[in-house]
């Protein structure tokens, strides 16, 4: 998987954009697809199904998806409208001429949607990476760079976990992580445990951190208590 696939533009077919597709504009809807399927991320639940690819048609299966609560209405409306749009066989072009690659599906009611092709973390450090737990305080700390004063930072902790997906020994201490995890905005007030992708940067600049920490998925998540 050399790309992730983020909606750049969605139109029925009368041109009119599809805005529902749109709820979250930091982070646009992604596909992803891989040996065992495609997965949808950046709804509200993640979606994932099987797909095949034969004669010019991208024909997805039955999607599952998470049960995760939505609170947001917009987010209720983007899982739903996902569920619609990528089902069955879609018409599928793609163009690898231009600086990045875009690949633009068509439904059978003439709605396009188009998208770009963003080089997976995987493409851009040259490693598959390493899959690891952090547990993260609800708030964070100064960093004490001297490079970065008055620069706030993640406090998190390793945690573990056996193949059963239980969560085993002790956690590792608490420490100030001097860099960001890509793709995760923390809110003050909210603990949460993250399951990461970290990456060995070779050659990396002076004072520059060697690895790169990239949000995979938020495990668990817990609101400030009143």
């Amino acid at each position: 998987m050399r790309h992730h696939w983020q909606l750049a533009s969605a139109s029925d077919r009368t041109g009119k954009r599809i805005e529902v597709l749109f709820a979250r504009a930091d982070k646009p809807l992604q596909l992803d697809f891989d040996a065992q399927g495609l997965s949808i991320s950046n709804t509200c639940n993640r979606m994932r199904g099987s797909y095949s690819v034969a004669h010019g048609k991208l024909d997805i299966g039955e999607l599952a998806a998470t049960m995760m609560a939505c609170a947001d209405p917009a987010l209720t409306a983007l899982d739903a409208a996902a569920g619609r749009y990528f089902r069955g066989p879609l018409g599928m072009v793609l163009d690898n001429a231009g600086a990045s690659p875009q690949l633009t599906l068509t439904t059978g009611a003439g709605d396009t949607l188009t998208f770009d092709g963003v080089p997976t973390p995987e493409s851009r450090y040259g490693s598959e990476g390493e899959i690891v737990f952090l547990e993260v305080a609800p708030q964070e700390r100064p960093c004490n760079h001297p490079l970065m004063p008055g620069v706030q930072c993640l406090v998190v902790r390793e945690l573990h976990y056996g193949a059963s997906g239980v969560r085993e020994g002790e956690p590792g201490p608490w420490q100030v992580l001097g860099q960001p995890i890509e793709g995760y905005s923390h809110e003050a007030g909210f603990r949460n445990v993250l399951r990461v992708k970290r990456y060995r940067i070779a050659n990396p600049p002076a004072d520059a951190s060697s690895v790169a920490c990239v949000l995979d998925m938020v495990i668990e998540s817990e609101a400030p208590k009143h």
